[in-house]
C-alpha cells in the first residue's frame, strides 16, 4: 500500500498537559484516555469528538504529580483545550489539568513544555491541628494526611 503524499497527510497538534490530583491517586494512561474521550464525547457529540480524535501519547502519573502529551488534528486545538478543561475526576481521584502548550511535533512539545515532573515529591511529618501527621511536599505546596483524605496547604502555612 502506498503512502500519502505529504500534502493530504494529516496535520496533528501535540498539547502538553499537566495533571495534578492528591498523593495516593492512582491514574494511568488508559483512565485518562477514558475521561478525555468521555469528557470530549460529552461536549462535542459523536461527530465532533470523532472530528478532534484525540489521543494520549505518552503519560507519567506518580506522587500527585504528572504529565502527558495529547495528539490532535490542527484546528481543533480549541477543542481539545476545552475537553481537557472538562476532566475534574479521574478513576475515583479528582484531578487538575493544566495545558502548559502546544506544538507541532511530539519532540518540540516534550522539550519545551514538559519537565518530566513525575515523581518530585518527599515525605514529611508536620503539626497539623495540634497532633503530628504525615505530609507529602511537592514544591510550594504540601499535601497533609487527615482523617478523611489529603487536605492541601503551602508551605506559608507552616511558617
Amino acid at each position: 500500500m502506498k503512502h500519502l503524499p505529504k500534502h493530504l497527510q494529516p496535520r496533528w497538534r501535540y498539547l502538553a498537559v499537566e495533571v495534578e490530583s492528591w498523593p495516593d491517586a492512582r491514574i494511568d494512561r488508559g483512565d485518562f484516555q477514558r475521561e478525555l474521550w468521555y469528557a470530549a464525547q460529552n461536549l462535542y457529540g459523536d461527530a465532533g469528538s470523532a472530528a478532534a480524535d484525540l489521543t494520549v501519547l505518552s503519560f507519567s502519573f506518580a506522587d500527585g504529580d504528572g504529565e502527558t502529551v495529547v495528539r490532535a488534528y490542527r484546528g481543533t486545538e480549541g477543542r481539545a483545550r476545552a475537553a481537557l478543561a472538562c476532566i475534574s475526576e479521574v478513576n475515583g481521584s479528582p484531578v487538575g489539568v493544566r495545558v502548559a502548550g502546544v506544538s507541532g511535533t511530539v519532540r518540540a512539545c516534550e522539550e519545551r513544555y514538559l519537565g518530566r515532573r513525575a515523581g518530585n515529591s518527599e515525605q514529611r511529618d508536620v503539626a497539623f491541628e495540634n497532633e503530628s501527621r504525615s505530609a507529602v511536599v511537592r514544591g510550594s505546596r504540601v499535601d497533609v494526611r487527615g482523617t478523611g483524605g489529603f487536605v492541601g496547604a503551602t508551605q506559608l502555612d507552616f511558617e
